[in-house]
């Protein structure tokens, strides 16, 4: 933060520099022509590094919000490297997978919108440095027509003259607000950066979890049109007996309703799948095509181990906490600008030319003029006004910490959230495997012992239907399992990113 005391000595050292130098300032005046002496200007050139040394930066310099973080994750069971280290195509082994993400990574338009917009601020970072440079204009005139009695540009003898002049202006940056702008558009760079790599890790997590979506659809159909064959063939054998009278109208009806809900299933999945094909689509930037498939659900590799790594590395990893936090370093610089706003701008500011009222004389030494000195402007009546814009600019500051600090809340969050998913989806996965492999065993118990005569079909209908939906919820089993680490590698960051 700026002592003020400091900067009422550097106002009157600035003060007494002005002074000092308005009398080798004042051009030397030889005839009609006008230049610096040499000696002026080279006391000039001292003056820039005086001036430069007595110079600050207004506003705080930013440093990283202190964040109180744990020594681990709370549902973490497994120590080691982060799966996080891990490059994406190295976590997902599935070579169908690997090339639409791939595809989705040259194509997606999101992701080109994020590129342009960083080329973007990289070109508005170069306009923010130029302004450490002098600023220089070049105008000529020609006179072809008309009269203006009575006006003359100040230093013609008439309007009507040839003439190219020089326009030179150079802000001397006292206070520091072009550094501090220059530090804020840095800082608007690498959070346009950061917000990217965002965008690509959460296109290839999209991409995965889109692809085993349809993998479970895949698996989901073929087991419902299993379940339609056989409750087809139910439904005939059905018919059968009731003609002779071995079954009632009921059992009919409730084997024909078993066989309309698997054809619904069957419908339902079908539009489930060809939705998430377009869906799919659209993230790889093509119009809606059909997903080739490689591997199945069941048959995808995760690895074995799935240590999350320390809490720590979360905050140098994960590109939305780095985006919040690079934007909360720009907010902080706006601060200094604002305060840089208050006080006088130094520039030093000068012009050369020719004029001549004939073309033919206009480069001749006698033609020549140019004059040059020290600017100084200050805020007046607009003072209160640039004060509420230091108000605006530090409570902007204060909501980018607290979007950074809830950033890294929702990350935490999420990175918790996604490893009690994998455990439980694990052990879920498990617990229903060997409720299917029960299932199997008990309908195949019930078949037998109503072609005994010992039961009737209805003990086959009720372990058909319960098999059939314990198949459907370990496929959803097995993709959320998948997912959860697609999450959590996710969460943590990702590993090797474009």
């Amino acid at each position: 933060m700026m002592n003020f005391k400091r900067v009422d000595t550097i106002s009157m050292a600035l003060l007494r520099l002005i002074r000092f130098s308005q009398g080798f300032l004042t051009p030397c005046l030889s005839g009609m022509k006008y230049y610096y002496c040499q000696n002026s200007w080279f006391r000039m050139v001292w003056l820039l590094p005086i001036l430069l040394l007595a110079s600050c930066a207004m506003g705080p310099d930013y440093a990283r919000p202190r964040i109180d973080i744990a020594d681990n994750f709370r549902m973490t069971e497994t120590e080691g490297q982060s799966i996080a280290n891990l490059s994406w195509w190295e976590l997902l082994q599935d070579e169908e997978l690997r090339h639409l993400i791939n595809q989705a990574l040259l194509e997606n338009k999101d992701l080109k919108q994020a590129v342009a917009s960083v080329e973007e601020l990289q070109a508005r970072l170069n306009i923010a440095r130029m302004d450490f440079l002098p600023k220089m204009d070049v105008s000529a005139n020609a006179p072809v027509a008309g009269k203006l009695g009575g006006f003359a540009p100040p230093g013609f003898p008439s309007a009507f003259n040839y003439f190219g002049q020089t326009t030179l202006n150079w802000e001397v940056d006292i206070w520091g607000r072009i550094r501090r702008s220059n530090e804020a558009a840095r800082a608007d760079l690498l959070a346009r950066e950061e917000n990217r790599r965002a965008i690509v890790l959460t296109l290839v997590g999209a991409v995965a979890q889109a692809y085993f979506d349809l993998l479970q659809f895949d698996m989901q159909l073929d087991i419902a049109r299993r379940a339609l064959s056989s409750w087809e063939e139910s439904v005939n054998i059905s018919r059968a007996q009731l003609q002779q009278g071995v079954v009632s109208r009921l059992d009919l009806d409730q084997f024909e309703a078993e066989r309309a809900n698997a054809a619904a299933r069957v419908a339902e999945l079908d539009r489930l799948m060809i939705q998430k094909e377009n869906e799919l689509s659209v993230l790889l930037g093509r119009n809606p095509i059909s997903i080739v498939r490689g591997r199945s659900l069941t048959e995808q590799l995760v690895p074995p181990e799935i240590p999350a790594g320390l809490p720590s590395e979360l905050l140098q990893r994960r590109p939305d906490i780095l985006q919040a936090e690079q934007t909360l370093a720009a907010a902080t610089a706006r601060i200094g600008v604002a305060k840089a706003e208050r006080f006088p701008k130094i520039s030093l500011t000068g012009f050369l030319g020719v004029a001549s009222p004939s073309l033919s004389n206009l480069l001749l030494s006698d033609s020549k003029f140019g004059v040059g000195g020290i600017g100084l402007a200050g805020p007046l009546l607009n003072a209160q006004s640039l004060g509420f814009q230091q108000r605006a600019a530090e409570a902007q500051a204060k909501q980018a910490l607290a979007q950074y600090e809830q950033t890294i809340l929702v990350a935490f969050k999420e990175v918790e959230d996604a490893l009690v998913a994998i455990r439980t989806a694990n052990e879920q996965r498990k617990a229903q495997q060997e409720q299917v492999e029960a299932l199997r065993s008990a309908l195949s118990t019930a078949d037998l012992r109503y072609q005994g005569g010992i039961t009737s079909y209805v003990d086959v209908l009720l372990a058909k239907r319960t098999l059939f939906d314990a198949e459907f919820a370990l496929m959803a089993s097995h993709r959320l399992h998948l997912v959860s680490v697609v999450q959590l590698y996710k969460a943590l960051g990702g590993g090797w990113l474009p």
